[in-house]
């Protein structure tokens, strides 16, 4: 009978240890769920060797290049041979105008020579403000094509040489013309300087001027 009820006591217990151990591993993966519920979810890790790709960035100086390339330096040359011609054939004009003039004090005021020399003094003067006008045009012209014509190319040369360097992003750095002239040209040139800082950057100015001069005609 001792024994007996023994037995049955040692099972009892037996049951209420496992059953404890069964409670106490439910309520540990239970707060381990909530846990990872509450906790803030982490951005997963990237693949391993793939990184954030930083760009490669150059910079050049166009002011620097339409200076010192060679084009530009025949292209001023072109123009100031050019506007010497027009301006000698002006001139020339003007000193007809001012001999006529002298002429024309010889004359008896409202003579028929008087009056004819007075017309074609007047036609002259309209002719010289007319083809003073129409020089200046067709420098402004001519100079504008030179300029566009030159920029193509620096901008070509300027892809060329980013290709060849594997950069992302090519940027106009041009130190700031200071002191300006007058207050519309600080405030252009304040708006238009956009490149405040480039240190690490490369500067692919010389490689994009060589460029520019090698295919230059």
């Amino acid at each position: 009978m001792k024994r007996s009820m023994f037995v049955t006591v040692l099972v009892v217990l037996a049951v209420i240890t496992i059953v404890g151990l069964v409670t106490g591993v439910s309520g540990v993966a239970q707060a381990k769920s909530e846990a990872e519920k509450a906790a803030p979810t982490q951005p997963s890790a990237s693949p391993r060797g793939e990184e954030a790709k930083c760009l490669k960035i150059g910079v050049v100086s166009i002011r620097k290049i339409f200076q010192d390339c060679k084009r530009n330096v025949k292209y001023r040359q072109e123009l100031a041979a050019e506007r010497d011609k027009l301006e000698t054939e002006l001139e020339k004009l003007s000193r007809e105008i001012d001999l006529e003039k002298t002429g024309l004090k010889t004359l008896k005021s409202g003579s028929p020579d008087y009056l004819s020399a007075m017309k074609e003094i007047f036609e002259k003067q309209a002719r010289l403000q007319a083809q003073q006008e129409f020089f200046k045009r067709q420098m402004d012209i001519r100079e504008q094509t030179i300029i566009e014509s030159l920029f193509k190319d620096v901008i070509s040369a300027v892809e060329d040489v980013a290709k060849e360097k594997m950069l992302d992003l090519v940027l106009e750095k041009s130190e700031p013309d200071l002191p300006a002239a007058n207050s519309n040209e600080l405030t252009l040139t304040i708006s238009t300087h956009k490149v405040l800082y480039n240190a690490g950057c490369e500067d692919i100015t010389n490689a994009v001027l060589a460029k520019v001069d090698a295919n230059s005609p």
